[in-house]
């Protein structure tokens, strides 16, 4: 069970994980080592899974984001396991989920333009059928913290 420090421990950390150990050690009112000891803690016992570097999309030359929206008719363990192959291999696809409901799979695909999207969309189809493929482009990106809540467990 994670204590109040540890949640707030791992929201230092995913705010910046390159904050100096002395600083959130202040900010959670430990000593640098004990900090130490508790991210190393929380580190093996999974609950930091890995530190990464956010990358500026815009310089990367890659702002565009398309959601993309997948049906198919096929649900056997092949065909799964073909697109999860598929989509491991892509590394414009910056995620990818399977849902309930009418819609089967959804992906967040990251592009230089639209242009990049057709290759993409035909790198897929040429391996894999579809019942349907819808895509959206966003507009405006709202919110992308890519936080995850400290205050459930």
């Amino acid at each position: 069970m994670l204590d109040d420090r540890d949640r707030k421990l791992l929201t230092l950390l995913q705010k910046n994980a390159d904050m100096p150990i002395g600083e959130m050690a202040d900010l959670v009112s430990l000593s640098s080592s004990a900090c130490w000891r508790r991210i190393k803690r929380l580190t093996d016992e999974g609950f930091i899974l890995s530190r990464v570097a956010v990358l500026d999309r815009g310089k990367m030359n890659v702002p565009l984001t398309i959601y993309v929206l997948i049906r198919t008719s096929d649900h056997s363990t092949g065909w799964t396991d073909r697109f999860r192959d598929a989509v491991a291999e892509i590394p414009e696809i910056s995620e990818a989920f399977r849902l309930t409901g009418n819609i089967d799979y959804l992906l967040k695909v990251v592009l230089p333009d639209v242009a990049h999207w057709d290759m993409i969309y035909q790198k897929l189809v040429r391996r894999l059928n579809f019942s349907d493929v819808s895509s959206y482009i966003a507009m405006e990106e709202m919110k992308n913290t890519g936080f995850v809540p400290t205050s459930y467990i």
